[in-house]
């Protein structure tokens, strides 16, 4: 290979990482939210950080794209569950009520 191509290689091998970094980092923000999501919110939070973590990938290493969709998956799911519980539930303590949240309005396609 070129140096050229092994320095292109390079660059998407950093960006997918700090990628992947960042994604992780808001997936483990969610960390606070564990009580409320019961089983299935644990299972995607711990599940999409041990597939993050551990050696056995779907690509190889170098390339981050699969950890980045894993954890974009998560993140989704968590999102969902969030609103699900918000929106039957009472507001969380500590937090000032503002008003209905807007998806409540959205309509809903079942």
């Amino acid at each position: 290979m070129s140096r050229e191509a092994w320095v292109l290689v390079g660059v998407v091998a950093v960006v997918t990482l700090v990628g992947a970094v960042l994604l992780a980092v808001r997936v483990i923000r969610t960390r606070r939210l564990l009580g409320t999501l019961g089983v299935k919110g644990k299972v995607a939070f711990y599940g999409a950080l041990l597939y993050t973590v551990l050696p056995i990938d779907v690509l190889p290493d170098p390339i981050y794209l699969d950890d980045m969709a894993v954890l974009t998956g998560a993140l989704i799911y968590l999102g969902r569950l969030v609103r699900h519980r918000r929106a039957g539930s009472p507001p969380l303590p500590g937090r000032p009520v503002t008003g209905p949240e807007p998806d409540r309005h959205r309509r809903r396609v079942p």
